[in-house]
């Protein structure tokens, strides 16, 4: 069997895990169908189908005009878009709460979608909002986007620096005890090592680069990549152009594979995964163009000489990994307390 038909076969057979997509805001009334294959943007219902995504993470980002004082009411109202799509699209979709919604959905052939929250603003100063949020099928959050708010400071402070908060400490432990997914991507260093300081369990930078191959702030030090993955943590590829290649006219589906090329050979390939950013980024590589073109990254992993077993890690064997295990102890916790 030719490489081709090899990884067209292997991208059929796998879960293919994508940790964050900004697709909501892209919806609702003057946007665009989730049921429809768009002309525009990047992900809706066919073109996930086209490629062959199995588990999809829906950040609920807040944009910058709600904060601080709107960002509750801001992520309730995408809350509502978002599942009001997802529903819509009845049996082909899952909203997953569980580790065994995800397991059903995925052995079913549904798409598994998570929601997460991209800001830490949604629940200001209150831990009863981080609960709240929780009730309604939130399982993931990053704890900031690029600025400061009260739980730590964002990858945009990079001059202040500061780290977590007391509240934030807060956060962390009650993320931990709910079983939620702690997201460090969009944190400053010093919140990043914070974070990882004070966590119990695994964490994740749902969509961060190597800052060895791209020197941005929003991209991870070998340092940090090597924490990260001391904590059972992944790593998800951000596409954004501007994070894989200072030059982003260079960004396409091998300078791609170039930053898993680096954290494998610094961590393994147990450590890292997809977290596209479609329909928050500007800028997409040359063969990644929207969702549809996923199979390009099995095929040219395949070409550098992954096996399947590997390629089929960094499609989303380890996104699986760390979310099942982040949930699953959430659920125990809950069901002694």
């Amino acid at each position: 069997m030719d490489v081709v038909a090899r990884a067209a076969d292997l991208h059929r057979r796998v879960v293919v895990f994508d940790a964050h997509v900004d697709t909501v805001l892209e919806l609702g009334p003057g946007g665009r169908s989730f049921l429809e294959r768009g002309e525009h943007g990047h992900v809706d219902l066919p073109r996930l189908r086209e490629g062959g995504v199995g588990v999809q993470v829906f950040a609920l980002f807040i944009e910058p005009r709600y904060k601080p004082e709107r960002g509750l009411q801001r992520v309730l109202e995408l809350w509502d878009r978002l599942t009001g799509a997802l529903a819509a699209a009845g049996e082909a979709v899952r909203v997953c709460r569980t580790v065994a919604d995800l397991d059903a959905a995925t052995a079913e052939g549904q798409i598994a979608a998570i929601l997460s929250v991209e800001g830490g603003e949604a629940i200001g100063t209150e831990l009863a909002a981080l609960r709240a949020l929780h009730a309604l099928g939130v399982r993931a959050m990053g704890l900031t986007w690029n600025e400061r708010n009260a739980i730590a400071d964002g990858a945009g402070e990079d001059r202040a620096q500061g780290g977590l908060t007391g509240f934030g400490r807060e956060v962390v432990a009650e993320m931990n005890r709910l079983g939620m997914v702690i997201d460090v991507s969009h944190l400053c260093e010093r919140s990043f090592w914070d974070v990882l300081a004070t966590s119990r369990g695994p964490v994740i930078a749902s969509h961060s680069n190597v800052r060895a191959l791209c020197d941005h702030p929003r991209n991870l030090r070998d340092a940090q990549i090597v924490a990260l993955a001391r904590t059972g943590g992944v790593m998800g590829m951000n596409f954004y152009a501007r994070f894989l290649h200072a030059d982003p006219a260079k960004a396409d589906v091998e300078r791609l594979c170039d930053h898993v090329d680096h954290i494998a050979a610094l961590v393994g390939p147990e450590h890292v995964g997809l977290g596209s950013d479609f329909d928050g980024i500007g800028e997409t590589p040359r063969g990644l163009e929207d969702v549809s073109r996923l199979p390009a990254v099995t095929e040219a992993l395949l070409r550098r000489g992954y096996t399947d077993a590997q390629v089929a890690m960094v499609l989303g064997q380890n996104f699986l990994r760390v979310f099942r295990a982040v949930w699953g102890q959430g659920e125990a916790a809950l069901r002694r307390a």
